[in-house]
């Protein structure tokens, strides 16, 4: 029997067909493979629902956090809940299909290259990736509009019943980094999370303006405070591996179909993340 595998993949963006086969056609490489989700998998309710469904017949374990698409309220979702009212939701959704969510306890993966702290992680975005030029958000955001870079989040990711998304971001960071303190010390761990939790993956971004979306600095030094063998996001559609202290950033993507038919995708969805075959 083929020894086990911790999993990753983000970015599956359902509503597309070409990747609602690749979900379909997913499987694990051994029995007791996990599978962390990191985001972005849908938009419509009853498209998370069947993809996460999905996958969960076909993995052991499956854990996830949640993307900014998730988080959005489109006209046509029949679910109108807005922010924090549609987590909640999508957090009792994913328990319904026993799937680990951000609330609940972190899980221990004992299979190679553990055994280790599986810890999914809902923390959001506050604007600080800023360009060096841009002082204050508002700065931020003006540049952004001149130059026609602005996420949708603006228009669909409400922060109800926080009066903006940066005060959800400090409440999520707040609660995230007192769960992470009280894991066993002993053990490392491996944090999920849409979003990068560093800013050095954004410095290539085509577009530097977009950066205020993709994460905060408060999460700069938490691969070392919580003793991260690895940490999996998503969202920047980069295909890409760095290490940052020793610790490796694995962007586990998907993406758009424009995206994973270009030469060069690296097309080993989803990606191994435990037991490591990188080194720095």
């Amino acid at each position: 029997m083929a020894p086990a595998n911790l999993l990753g993949i983000s970015d599956l963006h359902v509503s597309h067909p070409e990747n609602r086969k690749i979900v379909e056609n997913l499987r694990p490489t051994a029995d007791d493979d996990w599978l962390l989700v990191a985001g972005d998998v849908g938009e419509l309710t009853e498209d998370i629902e069947w993809a996460l469904s999905t996958l969960r017949d076909h993995f052991a374990k499956v854990g996830g956090a949640p993307g900014n698409h998730e988080l959005w309220t489109p006209r046509e979702d029949p679910v109108q809940l807005r922010g924090e009212e549609r987590y909640r939701y999508l957090v009792d959704l994913c328990r319904g299909m026993d799937i680990l969510t951000p609330e609940d306890p972190y899980a221990v993966w004992d299979g190679a290259g553990g055994p280790v702290t599986v810890a999914p992680l809902f923390v959001l975005y506050d604007y600080s990736f800023r360009t060096p030029t841009a002082v204050t958000k508002e700065a931020a955001l003006e540049k952004a509009y001149e130059k026609g870079v602005v996420c949708t989040d603006e228009f669909l990711l409400h922060p109800d019943p926080y009066p903006s998304r940066e005060a959800w971001c400090d409440a999520r960071v707040r609660e995230s980094e007192q769960r992470l303190a009280a894991c066993d010390p002993d053990l490392p761990t491996v944090l999920v999370n849409h979003y990068p939790l560093v800013r050095h993956p954004t410095r290539i971004l085509y577009h530097p303006e977009f950066a205020q979306w993709c994460g905060t600095v408060r999460t700069a030094d938490w691969h070392r405070r919580f003793r991260a063998r690895s940490v999996v996001y998503g969202y920047l559609h980069i295909p890409r591996t760095t290490w940052h202290d020793g610790v490796c950033f694995e962007e586990v993507f998907v993406g758009y179909p424009r995206e994973w038919r270009r030469p060069g995708h690296l097309r080993d969805a989803p990606r191994r993340v435990l037991p490591e075959t990188r080194t720095p």
